[in-house]
């Protein structure tokens, strides 16, 4: 193969395993909001589609002429660090009002390709209105059209709606606020990723929390995997084939969303798939592939991305206040300790550094230092919280070690 051939190969694999990357963490992109990596994803689309559909049995959809690629990823789990959040500074999640806006403005925006904001806030108004378990809308109060605008702004962010003429922000100080919608109700049906439909369910409201995690359940049934996928333990219709493509799609699947998978929270069956020649084999593979670092250790693995293109959160992350206490704290974390003892040594560095953590500086700054450092340690599975209340650190915290601390200016 000549000179020139090996080049194109490598420039092939990088582009693969960056728009690999690029779509977990952002598993809609849209050619408005990322030309460059809609344009990448796009001249790279077979590849990638085979590495999702391989490894964790995600579909992806990439529509050149509609201009976005949406991977579908499918997984039941609650993860509560994940909000929506509004798109406005301070970036609060959305509270329950706004979920319910953002489910009814979406259902409301099939009836047109076109639309307004007014006639939009007015079908809304009519169909919570006419539902007995939804409040309805009412215009005329500020912090509804305050929460209505936050969920048109997501779906703005998603590229459903494109405001041709108008801000959606002008409609918060008037509801008379003139706004012009383009609707992209293809893009919108790709939204929800869920093999089974809510509406397919058809649970009585009453019931719903009683029977939550049932209807995840149902939403989350994979019916290529037989029902090995749920929660149900019924082999007897699952085949060989389906229970060893499941075993695959679980793994894969928590490898790449998990911040590291720990043998002690898989289930024998897992571990011997992981342990096997096949599973050591898929698991060097899909890493080379998909541009990461495998690290193995004798408690669990994880995909390390050193370009860090594949998430969101980072850590360590200098540019979070909570994060760095994380890590500053994990050096109290070496063997199981309490909150209060961590508490104690977050009081002594704000103590010693009075100009870091400032938002930390009231009656409660340590307390609240602690929380939001503990979530964070939680969160990227590096401690774990005991109902004895003790603060347990995990194998992975054991890859941070702070050797020395020192302020910006102070020699080294």
């Amino acid at each position: 193969m000549s000179e020139l051939a090996n080049q194109l190969v490598i420039a092939e694999r990088e582009e693969v395993s960056r728009g690999i990357r690029k779509l977990l963490a952002s598993p809609l992109v849209t050619e408005r909001g990322a030309p460059d990596t809609f344009d990448l994803i796009r001249r790279r689309r077979e590849p990638i589609a085979k590495w999702f559909d391989f490894y964790c049995g995600w579909p992806l959809t990439v529509e050149p002429r509609l201009g976005y690629a949406r991977l579908v990823k499918v997984r039941r789990a609650i993860d509560p660090t994940r909000p929506a959040r509004r798109h406005r500074s301070g970036r609060a999640p959305f509270d329950r009002r706004r979920y319910v806006l953002l489910c009814v403005v979406a259902a409301e925006l099939f009836a047109t390709p076109v639309t307004t904001i007014g006639l939009l806030a007015d079908r809304v108004k009519a169909a919570t209105a006419a539902d007995p378990v939804v409040n309805s809308f009412d215009s005329a109060v500020r912090q509804e059209r305050m929460a209505f605008v936050d969920a048109l702004r997501m779906l703005e962010s998603f590229a459903v709606l494109d405001a041709i003429d108008g801000t959606a922000d002008s409609y918060i100080d008037s509801s008379t606020a003139k706004v012009l919608y383009r609707v992209d109700s293809t893009l919108l049906l790709r939204l929800l990723a869920a093999p089974i439909g809510p509406s397919q369910l058809a649970a009585p409201i009453e019931e719903v929390a009683l029977r939550f995690d049932d209807l995840l359940d149902g939403i989350s049934q994979e019916r290529r995997y037989g029902l090995a996928s749920g929660r149900h333990t019924d082999t007897a219709v699952i085949s060989d084939v389906q229970r060893n493509l499941w075993l695959r799609h679980k793994t894969f699947r928590r490898l790449i969303d998990d911040p590291v998978l720990y043998f002690a929270d898989q289930t024998p069956e897992e571990r011997a798939y992981l342990a096997s020649p096949t599973g050591r084999q898929l698991l060097r593979r899909a890493a080379e592939q998909g541009g990461f670092l495998l690290e193995e250790r004798a408690e669990g693995v994880l995909f390390i991305d050193v370009d860090a293109i594949s998430t969101d959160a980072k850590f360590p992350d200098d540019a979070s206040t909570a994060k760095v206490a994380g890590l500053l704290l994990l050096e109290e974390l070496a063997a199981p300790t309490t909150v209060e003892r961590l508490r104690r040594a977050a009081a002594q560095l704000l103590g010693r550094f009075p100009r870091w953590a400032r938002t930390y500086r009231g009656e409660d700054g340590a307390r609240e230092l602690v929380d939001d450092a503990l979530a964070t340690l939680i969160g990227f599975g590096l401690v774990r919280r005991t109902d004895t209340g003790l603060v347990l650190p995990l194998p992975a915290a054991h890859r941070y070690r702070v050797s020395d601390i020192r302020t910006a200016g102070e020699p080294s």
